[in-house]
């Protein structure tokens, strides 16, 4: 008798990273200029990394690079748990994932 055939490979599902960029009509709300910044001439931009669940909210937000002002990280913080992103997809189905987000405070 003939050996059995070798498992097929696995087919790799496409994964694509969360995105918040594109996602316009998600009505992202911009951060709350801190007044105390403001009157202080603060600017700076703060990098974070989001962990964005199935559902396109994220569930863990950390700082990658801080602004040089922590009342500028901890509003850009804030703004972003409220936001919604594009989630992460492998296939056709949304999974969890990580993305960076900046946020730049500058005045005009």
């Amino acid at each position: 008798s003939a050996p059995p055939n070798p498992p097929s490979a696995p087919v790799q599902e496409q994964e694509s990273a969360p995105s918040f960029e594109g996602a316009d009509y998600l009505h992202n709300p911009e951060p709350e200029y801190p007044e105390l910044a403001m009157n202080r001439g603060w600017e700076g931009r703060v990098l974070m990394k989001v962990h964005v669940r199935p559902d396109g909210k994220p569930d863990e937000v950390a700082v990658l690079e801080t602004s040089g002002q922590r009342i500028l990280d901890d509003e850009a913080v804030k703004t972003v748990k409220r936001w919604s992103f594009v989630p992460a997809k492998r296939g056709a189905v949304a999974v969890a994932g990580w993305v960076t987000v900046p946020v730049t405070f500058k005045l005009s």
